[in-house]
């Protein structure tokens, strides 16, 4: 009876989301819910959770694109410390005949 109440009370607190996927992450998640006897809502939990505790990051600008740095080529090596001198370079801001 104990454990039937906790199961209640765990689902009581949980909110709906609805979510569209692509229909091979579905049979993926189906698949494996069946392999497992567990609910497809429990894998899709599991799923998650164990996503954000590996690739948790952080909600300040640098940690939003951190994973981005570096990423492209063929830009001037000193670009950052010289940002207006290209700005200028290459036109931007200034005012454009319509």
């Amino acid at each position: 009876m104990l454990q039937g109440w906790q199961v209640c009370n765990t689902i009581l607190t949980m909110k709906t989301l609805t979510v569209r996927l692509p229909e091979r992450l579905v049979a993926e998640i189906d698949a494996e819910s069946r392999e497992r006897r567990m609910s497809k809502s429990d894998v899709i939990r599991e799923r998650l959770q164990a996503a954000n505790k590996s690739g948790r990051r952080s909600s300040t600008p640098l940690g939003l694109i951190g994973d981005l740095i570096g990423t492209v080529d063929g830009l001037p090596p000193d670009l950052s410390a010289r940002k207006k001198y290209y700005l200028k370079a290459t036109s931007y801001g200034r005012k454009r005949p319509r």
